[in-house]
């Protein structure tokens, strides 16, 4: 036999308060982890298989009640974020200024300079792709490459267009061949 689930007539009280106010199914759930074990004196596994969730989870549940960590409170934290941030976004944009002014006004972003100077500011190495996730955060994207080559000569393109040979082109088509002596 199991022991019996711990929890006092304040907790219980609050509990049925958040069953009776909750907003979402997660609130629900954990107020009935709490509920149903002290009320109808169910076991963990039973009352985790009725709010369907692994006994495990309902245990989880009924500590961060318990705790005061009740899920979807104004207060409590949502997951995500970045946790382990080397600058504020304030400082990054300030880092980042000087490089994307130069690139505004007709440079070019070179992004092993910024890595270069990122290590230096960190005081510390860091991977070539931080610099690239530094970028991202700041809407800087990589522009993809022209249709054509900026030094290329559309009249001397069209020119060999025309005159090039075009007898192997048609023999490949027709499956005769071409005798170049003839």
């Amino acid at each position: 036999m199991s022991r019996p689930a711990s929890g006092d007539d304040a907790v219980l009280v609050n509990a049925r308060q958040a069953i009776a106010s909750a907003r979402t199914v997660e609130q629900l759930r954990q107020a009935q982890a709490v509920v149903l074990p002290l009320d109808y004196a169910m076991s963990l596994a039973d009352t985790a298989q009725v709010i369907g969730v692994s006994p495990g989870w309902a245990c989880q549940l009924r500590k961060r009640f318990m705790r005061g960590q009740v899920v979807g409170a104004p207060d409590a934290p949502t997951p995500g974020g970045r946790k382990r941030e080397n600058m504020s976004v304030a400082q990054e944009r300030e880092f980042l200024a000087p490089f994307l002014e130069s690139a505004a006004s007709g440079g070019v972003l070179v992004v092993g300079q910024i890595k270069a100077a990122l290590d230096k500011r960190l005081g510390r190495e860091v991977a070539l792709a931080s610099a690239y996730n530094l970028l991202h955060r700041h809407n800087w994207r990589k522009l993809a490459p022209d249709k054509r080559h900026p030094q290329s000569d559309p009249v001397a393109q069209e020119e060999w267009k025309k005159n090039s040979p075009k007898s192997s082109l048609k023999s490949a088509k027709t499956g005769h061949k071409t005798n170049p002596s003839s």
